[in-house]
């Protein structure tokens, strides 16, 4: 958890200064009781009008001073704070973006939304009241009493107030605290339950609605809800004791004080100043150990967030390169898949077994099977997203575990299943593939993609803006977007995942016309379960539960393989579709 606080290395100076203007600050609140005692034994006591003026001009001086020092120690804690957090939060995004699918897939979107928002914020308040009440606050409450000693020396008794009740104030504080410290850090996890539930709401608030699940979910997440809140309203209690308790106990210490004061100052041991002296002190000390109970309950929840995001710092990421892969061979096949087994982490099986295959460079390779056959999987193991279990993955002859994830990624062009689009420009998302493509270049690839035909309006198509997820195109657009993404960066490998489903057959046939004319020749994977996306590739791999029972082109695997003859039929047409 250290290497956290590695963010405040160039905020060492604002980290020294915040505390250190609090001390002054401290230095003269400790002074206030002193000329309060002196106004009431000097200018009181001799009706001494001028020197009671001159006291008060004094004491509102110190006030302006000290609310100067607490200001300009605000302002250097902040500062220290907030920079804190925005490298914190700056290198827990870096290191997001180095963890593999994976670990994406074991930690969960919910969690790291969480460790983002929410852990930060509250690692950024600790760091705050940290810099600004952790030297303070004891260095007061231990000044007082050192002060409160030295006025009140004439009268043991009211010495020995201070000596009980302090200790007795600091075991129910540190009691509290370890009873209420195991319930915030299990109400942090907890949180991830509702902040994932929220997240699946608002992402497939489409579904949710079309499925009439609006109240379902409403009981689901209040159950959730309830959880969370009972586990906060468990540590809410049991904090909400150090108040009432703290004042019942400093309140009897007041009014010993003020007995064994009065006694005093009846025996002439105590001046009536030295008395309201000790009972400021005794105020002050109430007033700091308060702020120190609230400072240390924030700092433990401060502390169980620095862990959590901790643990997601100290993941390695575990898709580094490999030594021993081989170099690139231009004779080589462009993929090629040796004995490849894979199971993903936790499953009960393997959701790929024993796939071998070759594809030459700027041959097209179709891969066709069922729902939930592995045709997804198998092209992720292409640009590494996944490592198989056991085989060789190989492009242009050499192991992709050899590679560098960039070095890799660099040659595929990738569409996925899923259509991710981000919020902003038709150019914007399309230059994710080629960040310094041109409008030329852009608007090539929306032509081999079928998607020069954009209109929202007047205006330059280029300029059209993308909502998130691009919610405001239709399905097709969105699909042949991400393929005109994926083809300006002019990749030798473009695999292209289910990535036609929402395209009528003329469109796509279009596409493939498109693809197939590409001057740059691309070897292509295409990924489908409709037998007239693959039937015009070079060879098809037919895929049924995780293996593959047929490869060959179209016509000698409706000949040969029955899963691919059942899936022509069942789509109207046969060996002639």
């Amino acid at each position: 958890m250290r290497k956290l606080f590695v963010h405040l290395k160039k905020y060492r100076m604002h980290a020294v200064l915040g505390p250190l203007f609090k001390l002054f600050e401290a230095l003269l609140e400790l002074s206030v009781p002193l000329v309060v005692a002196a106004i009431a034994d000097v200018g009181i006591a001799n009706g001494d009008t001028g020197y009671v003026v001159k006291m008060c001009i004094l004491l509102i001086l110190m006030g302006a001073v000290g609310l100067a020092f607490s200001l300009t120690a605000q302002y250097f804690s902040a500062k220290a704070a907030v920079g804190f957090s925005a490298g914190l939060r700056s290198s827990l995004f870096a290191k997001i973006q180095t963890l593999s699918f994976p670990q994406l897939d074991k930690i969960g979107t919910p969690t790291l939304i969480t460790r983002m928002t929410s852990d930060v914020n509250q690692v950024q308040t600790g760091v705050n009241l940290t810099l600004r009440l952790l030297l303070r606050s004891p260095f007061v409450v231990f000044g007082a009493m050192i002060m409160a000693f030295a006025v009140g020396a004439a009268a043991p008794a009211t010495s020995a107030v201070f000596a009980v009740s302090i200790p007795v104030l600091l075991v129910v504080v540190f009691l509290i605290l370890l009873a209420g410290i195991p319930l915030f850090t299990k109400s942090r996890s907890r949180l991830d339950s509702v902040t994932g539930k929220v997240s699946s709401n608002l992402s497939g608030a489409r579904v949710l609605r079309a499925f009439c699940r609006e109240d379902s979910e409403n009981a689901d997440f209040s159950a959730r809800a309830e959880f969370l809140s009972k586990t906060q309203i468990v540590a809410g209690r049991i904090s909400g004791l150090l108040n009432p308790l703290t004042y019942v106990i400093i309140n009897l210490a007041i009014i010993l004080l003020l007995q064994f004061s009065a006694e005093g100052v009846d025996s002439g041991a105590l001046s009536q100043g030295q008395m309201i002296a000790l009972y400021n002190y005794m105020t002050q000390i109430l007033v700091e150990l308060i702020k120190m109970a609230n400072l240390i309950i924030t700092v433990t929840k401060s502390i169980a967030c620095a862990k959590r995001i901790s643990a997601i710092m100290d993941e390695e990421a575990d898709m580094l390169p490999v030594s021993g892969g081989g170099e690139e061979d231009k004779n080589a096949p462009a993929i090629e898949l040796r004995d490849v087994d894979f199971r993903y982490a936790g499953a009960s099986g393997e959701a790929l077994r024993g796939i071998s295959l070759s594809v030459k460079r700027g041959d097209k390779l179709g891969i066709i099977g069922g729902t939930g056959s592995g045709k997804s999987t198998l092209a992720a193991l292409i640009p590494r997203f996944y490592d198989a279990t056991s085989g060789q993955v190989l492009v242009n002859g050499r192991d992709v575990r050899s590679f560098a994830g960039e070095e890799l990624r660099g040659k595929i062009g990738y569409v996925a299943q899923n259509v991710s689009l981000f919020r902003g420009t038709v150019r914007d998302n399309v230059r994710w593939g080629k960040p310094d493509a041109t409008d030329e270049e852009i608007r090539e690839a929306m032509r081999v993609a079928r998607i020069s035909e954009i209109k929202k309006g007047e205006g330059n198509t280029l300029d059209i803006e993308v909502g998130q997820d691009g919610k405001n195109l239709s399905g097709g657009q969105r699909q042949r977007l991400t393929i005109a993404r994926a083809v300006v960066r002019r990749p030798e490998i473009l695999i292209l995942d289910n990535s036609s489903s929402a395209l009528d057959q003329i469109t796509e046939a279009e596409l493939r016309r498109e693809l197939a004319a590409l001057e740059f020749k691309p070897t292509v994977v295409v990924i489908s379960q409709r037998a007239v996306s693959v039937r015009d590739c070079d060879s098809i791999v037919v895929l049924d539960n995780g293996e593959a029972v047929g490869i060959g082109t179209h016509d000698e695997l409706y000949e040969s393989c029955e899963v691919y003859r059942e899936i022509c039929d069942s789509q109207m047409g046969g060996a002639s579709i």
